[in-house]
């Protein structure tokens, strides 16, 4: 009877794949939905089928600024995003993308939160909060431009009383320097500017800014600042969903997350240099330096900012403190390590 049993050819049923509905906080048009689908193409192509992202674009289901909401609640098992966005629960969550200028450049502060520790406070953050998700981050941005303004900024009085999109802690910033700060989402800058709801604004780096018309609206694009000097993406998984996939599983998931950080590197610096020479030989935008003084303004708010908010509340101070001693060290080999690339380039291109 033995053998007549394993005469039998054996069935092989077929695994359904868990199903993981992900939206991203990002307008059809925009290069960061690209970005997302560099990630889910990732996992889903190293699980073997075993895993199907199904991404959706921003305002899918819900508003941009709605995605960890609607992840933590279970209306979407994953989200694609900043934290900037929900830093309306708490200021801290902008201090992983987008805080105070400790130093660090974002490769630094991402560098951070894998190992000096902020990823441990960034879970702390989520249970005070009791947003019921685990979350990784990807993607060391560039440091994002000043903005596009009707007129230049050639010094930081000029943005006192100016009508100025930004999000998270760089709405702060700017409402220290004067500015009247409206936070919205890329897809509404546009229509806000038209409407005389906004009269500046900054979204993120050349391919996103022109992919939404920024260049048929305003003509002076500053680049550089430190408002949002050190900011990567957000990527959200609803904490049950989690909970209930293999260790592999979530094993795939987290270094598709490494991957995909490099991947979309790769695909940013490419648009972004391409298309920033399209907006100055194409559309003839003006592309300016921001001014030293701006900078140092900047600084100067900072320091106030910082302060009001650590003495405000006590997990902001202890956040601050672990990136500023994670950047002591770090800044400090890479300042003096460096190569001038600046001095390289207009060597070689003179």
């Amino acid at each position: 009877t033995g053998a007549a049993t394993l005469g039998f050819p054996m069935i092989a049923k077929a695994q359904s794949p868990i199903v993981i509905k992900m939206q991203g906080s990002w307008s059809a048009t925009d290069i960061f939905n690209e970005m997302a689908m560099e990630f889910v193409k990732r996992v889903n192509d190293m699980s073997g089928g075993r895993i199907r992202i199904d991404y959706l674009v921003g305002g899918a289901v819900v508003k941009s600024f709605e995605v960890m909401d609607a992840v933590s609640k279970g209306v979407l098992d994953a989200g694609h995003t900043v934290p900037v966005y929900w830093y309306g629960k708490s200021k801290v969550a902008s201090l992983f993308g987008s805080g105070p200028i400790n130093g660090c450049d974002a490769f630094q502060t991402l560098a951070w939160i894998y190992r000096g520790g902020g990823l441990d406070l960034y879970k702390e953050l989520l249970a005070k909060l009791n947003l019921n998700v685990v979350g990784f981050f990807a993607m060391p941005m560039p440091t994002q431009p000043l903005g596009w303004f009707k007129k230049p900024i050639t010094d930081a009085s000029q943005l006192k009383g100016l009508k100025y999109r930004t999000v998270g802690l760089a709405a702060d910033l700017f409402q220290q320097m004067g500015a009247k700060v409206t936070q919205l989402g890329g897809g509404e800058i546009i229509p806000a500017l038209e409407r005389g709801v906004i009269d500046a604004f900054e979204f993120n780096n050349p391919t996103s800014d022109s992919r939404f018309g920024a260049q048929d609206v305003i003509k002076n694009y500053e680049l550089g600042s430190f408002h949002q000097a050190m900011e990567f993406f957000e990527i959200i998984i609803n904490k049950k969903k989690w909970d209930s996939m293999p260790k592999d599983l979530q094993a795939i998931w987290q270094y598709g997350v490494e991957a995909a950080s490099s991947a979309n590197w790769w695909t940013g610096i490419d648009n972004y240099s391409r298309d920033l020479q399209v907006l100055i030989n194409k559309h003839k935008v003006k592309v300016i330096r921001t001014p030293k003084a701006v900078f140092q303004a900047q600084l100067a708010a900072w320091d106030i900012l910082t302060k009001k908010l650590s003495d405000e509340d006590p997990f902001f101070k202890r956040v601050v403190e672990s990136q500023l001693k994670w950047a002591k060290d770090v800044v400090y080999y890479w300042a003096y390590n460096d190569a001038p690339f600046k001095m390289g380039y207009e060597h070689v291109f003179k």
